[in-house]
């Protein structure tokens, strides 16, 4: 069970990492003159830089090695190598939309991810809904079919983003890739294809004469290696209820943004009974989460109470546990692969000796 102090300290810095990624959603009109398809490649560029300090100081390298080293057969390279182009668009049409008057319409796609995600938790992983969970769904789902009713269509920036980010994660989900592992690999794949798209587009020549591009984009840097670090850190703080729940925050961010600091109005990404319906259904979501993670903590107690406590209270005793279990499993893992190395070089020997 997580404590009172914990959870406090977990919400503050969730909180924090979801503002923070919400304001990169205003660099593209903060770095004009640069395009939003340059500010796009720029955040790569420096998204990479931040992660690899990241990475080097909390010295994960060599989990990054052995994870790729798992990855054998060439299918098994295909799929881990597929999500990449889905996460470059991504990026660019969070930095390309604000300053193309598609903010809102992006803001939409962020609004309607959640409730996508669940079905796609119910139909591909048969995942259980819980009735509020589909009360949100219908909610959203009514929405949507009310504007595509009165205006024939729905933006298909909106469509972009809410149908682009479920593939990546089921993708990514199928190898069981670890998030930071998927992300540099991401990156490091990327980093090509945004050299070339600045180099052709001036983004070069723009960053070098223009005054103010020489500290923001350190900046963008810097908030980057800053939500990062704060969603680590919120993750382990948290449950993973609550942690989803608060991931919520971020549309709401960028709606509050959308509307007010690049002065969009409501109306010119959707209607506003689409946006009460979704608003509605984000709002059961949280409640949902909420009242999981209040039922979760409830059980804890109970079952604590029930066993033995022994030089300390049963939520500690079972924190301890997992971290014992966790040093353990990564002992195994560290023997496993002595073996196998050991099983390889005998291997290799029979075979030398088979050819003489």
């Amino acid at each position: 069970m997580f404590t009172t102090n914990q959870t406090a300290q977990g919400t503050i810095t969730a909180v924090a990492a979801n503002f923070l990624y919400s304001l990169l959603f205003l660099f593209g009109l903060i770095m004009q003159p640069l395009s939003g398809t340059q500010v796009a490649s720029w955040r790569v560029i420096m998204m990479l830089i931040s992660l690899v300090l990241l990475v080097t100081v909390m010295k994960q390298w060599q989990h990054i090695v052995d994870y790729l080293k798992t990855l054998k057969t060439p299918m098994e390279w295909f799929l881990f190598l597929i999500p990449t182009p889905i996460l470059g668009a991504q990026i660019w049409i969070f930095m390309w939309a604000p300053v193309n008057g598609l903010g809102l319409d992006v803001t939409l796609g962020y609004f309607l991810y959640p409730m996508i995600m669940i079905m796609v938790g119910r139909f591909f992983y048969n995942e259980e809904m819980s009735l509020l969970q589909w009360f949100a769904t219908i909610f959203a789902a009514i929405g949507i079919a009310y504007d595509v009713f009165q205006y024939g269509t729905i933006s298909w920036a909106t469509l972009f983003v809410c149908l682009g980010y479920p593939p990546y994660y089921l993708l990514r989900r199928k190898l069981a890739v670890p998030p930071i592992t998927g992300l540099i690999s991401d990156l490091v794949l990327l980093l090509p294809v945004v050299i070339v798209a600045l180099y052709f587009t001036g983004g070069f020549e723009l960053a070098i004469t223009t005054s103010k591009l020489w500290y923001l984009l350190p900046l963008l840097g810097i908030i980057s290696t800053a939500a990062m670090s704060l969603t680590m850190v919120a993750s382990r703080k948290l449950p993973v209820s609550l942690f989803g729940t608060l991931c919520y925050l971020e549309p709401i961010f960028l709606f509050v943004f959308s509307i007010t600091l690049l002065q969009q109005n409501v109306d010119e990404g959707g209607s506003l009974f689409m946006y009460g319906m979704i608003f509605a259904a984000l709002m059961i979501m949280i409640l949902d989460s909420g009242l999981g993670y209040l039922a979760r903590r409830r059980d804890n107690r109970l079952h604590g109470y029930n066993e033995p406590q022994v030089g300390s209270f049963p939520p500690r005793r079972r924190l301890k546990n997992r971290r014992i279990q966790g040093v353990l499993t990564a002992h195994r893992f560290r023997k496993i692969r002595r073996y196998q190395h050991k099983i390889d070089k005998m291997s290799h020997k029979i075979n030398q000796l088979y050819s003489k």
